[in-house]
């Protein structure tokens, strides 16, 4: 939300929103400091919490540096050494989003530096997969190094960007799986149902609409329940898919505060 007008949090509210959960992203361009990140992650634990509040929207962030920007080691930990002071921010729900851009030696350094950070601090853990062709390699190699690490709690990470091919893996590895709603690089509302049509039935899958200075769209959710609505989905699945499943992964975080 740190790329959208109010307007867009009115629009959010209006449509029946109940709360934002806004992670830590790229923002268009590699940042060149520390103190840029610092910056950031106070616009996402300070101000952002007080804009959505003028529309009665809780807002809750999850705090890392994100792959696309974990190339640089020396840069990369220099960041992470200041995250620990904002997970203790009262509307911080864990890590994330963390993961991979192009599977590199050095963003899985700095994936699995992260991981040790969440497990340290006791954090949910939201996870990046990369794009288009890289995603099905991406997604076995982030699943690899979970399952290798016996302290890792499968209910409190969340694999997000699934698509039809990474889906399955990811929930009979016993993740929660995000299907990101996005006009063009990920999934159409429609797309998206498709997925719900096969893996509807699983209690560790949600949806999600993603916002950036991209082509995107905050009102993705809404859209894809009226999807749902004209593909027969009853209320009871379509309220398990969009609310009941996300609050109950958050709440696992104690500064989640939505009641179910």
């Amino acid at each position: 939300m740190v790329s959208r007008t109010t307007d867009d949090y009115q629009a959010l509210v209006m449509a029946g929103c109940k709360a934002v959960c806004e992670p830590a992203f790229w923002a268009g361009f590699d940042r060149s400091s520390v103190a840029g990140f610092y910056d950031y992650y106070r616009q996402l634990t300070e101000y952002e919490p007080k804009r959505a509040a003028r529309y009665y929207l809780p807002h809750y962030s999850w705090i890392c540096i994100n792959p696309k920007e974990a190339e640089d080691l020396v840069f990369a930990r220099e960041v992470i050494q200041i995250i620990p002071k904002f997970l203790e921010k009262e509307t911080v729900l864990g890590v994330g989003e963390i993961g991979l851009n192009k599977n590199s030696k050095n963003e899985v350094a700095i994936l699995e530096e992260q991981i040790q950070l969440a497990l340290d601090h006791d954090q949910l853990i939201l996870i990046h997969t990369p794009h288009l062709e890289d995603k099905l390699k991406g997604t076995q190699l982030i699943v690899d190094i979970l399952q290798q690490d016996p302290r890792i709690n499968p209910n409190k990470v969340l694999i997000d960007h699934v698509e039809e091919h990474t889906i399955r893996k990811v929930i009979e590895a016993g993740f929660w799986a995000g299907i990101t709603l996005y006009p063009e690089s990920k999934c159409t509302p429609p797309r998206a149902v498709d997925m719900l049509e096969q893996y509807g039935s699983s209690n560790h899958l949600w949806m999600n609409s993603a916002c950036d200075w991209g082509v995107s769209d905050p009102l993705s959710l809404p859209k894809a329940i009226l999807e749902l609505r004209k593909r027969s989905f009853s209320e009871e699945e379509i309220d398990r898919l969009v609310y009941q499943n996300p609050v109950r992964f958050l709440k696992q975080s104690p500064k989640f505060k939505l009641d179910i």
